[in-house]
């Protein structure tokens, strides 16, 4: 199975965080599974740790593609199908990101792991 993973839950799966569900945890560490992150994850972390929201541990530069090498995962770039994705898709959610990696879950036909409840009022799977 492919799994687009939500911003959220690649930094609770890499810090251990206990927020991360069970179900999140045995999905990204099934071998079987391809992971997916998206660059708009990347820009949201980047965003975040600029405005202080947001405490790696680490230094920003490089931390995203090393822990994505250590796990395995791979990065979805943004087509422009993704983008096109965009242009109909009602705003029950408002966030940006968000918006673009339901888009991209939509257009790919993958489910995307998430704790958001606010992804199920779209017509992608949420795990």
């Amino acid at each position: 199975m492919t799994l687009l993973l939500d911003t959220h839950t690649f930094l609770w799966f890499w810090w251990a965080d206990p927020k991360l569900s069970v179900r999140a945890m045995e999905v990204i560490c099934e071998p079987a599974n391809r992971k997916l992150i998206s660059p708009a994850s990347s820009w949201e972390v980047a965003i975040k740790v600029s405005r202080k929201k947001l405490e790696l541990g680490a230094p920003y530069p490089g931390f995203i593609h090393m822990h994505m090498l250590r796990n395995n995962f791979e990065l979805l770039p943004i087509t422009d199908e993704h983008l096109a994705g965009l242009i109909d898709m009602p705003f029950h959610h408002k966030d940006p990101f968000d918006r673009m990696l339901i888009a991209q879950a939509s257009y790919e036909g993958i489910p995307i792991v998430s704790a958001d409840e606010q992804f199920d009022a779209y017509q992608i799977k949420r795990i």
